[in-house]
């Protein structure tokens, strides 16, 4: 797959790539609209996920969906939660149109170079395989350290239908 999109001309790679990701963010957006039932039990698999995808989407909104592209982890929560909090499609289209050109250009250009290079120098090494197992668990640590030790999250909604305000 990695090497059919770096053989397209870069507008081919985009449009490739710029359409997956309008497909994979609306899909998730529109689950959201319509499982507002079966979201009390996502939330309460997934709470600290959910709960900051939806203090970001109160105070960003829009800017959050849009921000999410360049996220990873709580992309498809912050998409899932703007269609439970049936984010109004005037403000989210947009923003997922941006977002999901935001992306496609990131990664059309920089990310399957770095991908595609990194695949080449690591093929035959299980040392670099090695490394980056390690780097992975220790950015992981790091980040499961950092969020234990950080005060003031926010705080759950009253309700978790609760419409987003602009």
């Amino acid at each position: 797959m990695l090497d059919t999109l770096a053989a397209l001309p870069f507008w081919q790679a985009f449009l490739a790539l710029f359409a997956s990701a309008m497909v994979r963010s609306n899909g998730t957006y529109w689950v959201g609209r319509g499982a507002v039932a079966g979201w009390r039990r996502y939330r309460g698999t997934h709470g600290d996920l959910t709960t900051r995808a939806e203090g970001l989407l109160r105070r960003f909104g829009p800017f959050a969906v849009t921000l999410s592209y360049l996220t990873v982890g709580i992309q498809t929560a912050i998409h899932l939660t703007a269609g439970v909090m049936r984010m109004p499609l005037r403000w989210y289209l947009p923003a997922a149109v941006v977002g999901s050109t935001l992306w496609a250009v990131l990664y059309a250009t920089v990310g399957l170079a770095v991908v595609q290079a990194w695949l080449a120098a690591e093929a035959g090494s299980w040392w670099g395989v090695v490394v980056v197992v390690l780097v992975m668990a220790g950015a992981a640590a790091w980040v499961g350290a950092r969020r234990r030790r950080l005060p003031g999250r926010v705080s759950a909604p009253s309700h978790p239908s609760e419409r987003l305000v602009p």
